[in-house]
């Protein structure tokens, strides 16, 4: 794997500046990595992961920050915003699978049903179209996931007062308690996760993250 990443290492002209200009471990201040622009590299960042993972064989931050550079070499690009949408999702996912091996692994619970627990336990009663919306996810996969919850008794549907064609889905008891009881754990690894940020950075990427997604959402 080693020989085939040297190989995909730009070569000179064009594409070594346009790599030059991503990937610079030079250029990257410890304190900023992973970095948050263009002119500073997450290749210090990536040496100290991998030699914690002991993993070699797969596409690190670096290799990938030089494919892109590679990749876009000669494009209009606005890689600021490339990197804070790659970042974002980034993030995501990475927290995502963190929380789902240690806190919802243990009580049997996938992200996405726990998304419908917390849709329903700060809603309360709420028709099943609502919750599908809220948890952005398809109506179909909310059946499938509420099936599974009322199965473990941890929620309870009804059909609506004014509309026997509609479905209001609530916590039962039991789910109750759930709840009140995992969700200091999850709120607990959301402090791990962030708790290099101090209280203005905080807020100041939620307030950032949040842009985001009304944007994203009104498009």
């Amino acid at each position: 794997m080693a020989d085939k990443q040297r190989s995909a290492r730009p070569g000179t002209g064009a594409k070594r500046k346009a790599a030059d200009a991503v990937v610079s471990p030079d250029d990257c201040d410890p304190a900023r990595c992973p970095c948050d622009d263009a002119a500073c590299s997450l290749s210090r960042y990536v040496r100290t992961t991998q030699a914690a993972n002991g993993d070699e064989d797969h596409h690190t931050l670096e290799a990938t920050e030089q494919a892109v550079a590679e990749r876009l070499s000669g494009l209009s690009i606005d890689m600021s915003a490339m990197a804070v949408i790659s970042n974002v999702y980034r993030a995501a996912n990475a927290v995502r699978n963190h929380v789902e091996r240690t806190v919802l692994a243990p009580h049997d619970l996938t992200w996405t049903g726990w998304v419908v627990l917390w849709v329903i336990w700060i809603w309360g009663d709420i028709e099943s179209r609502h919750v599908a919306a809220e948890a952005g996810i398809s109506k179909g996969t909310l059946t499938g996931v509420q099936n599974t919850l009322m199965s473990r008794g941890l929620v309870k549907r009804r059909v609506h007062p004014d509309d026997a064609r509609r479905v209001l889905l609530s916590l039962t008891p039991k789910g109750q308690k759930l709840m009140s009881s995992v969700f200091p754990e999850f709120n607990a690894v959301e402090a791990l996760m962030s708790e290099d940020l101090d209280d203005d950075a905080k807020l100041a990427t939620a307030r950032a993250l949040r842009a985001i997604v009304k944007k994203a959402e009104n498009a």
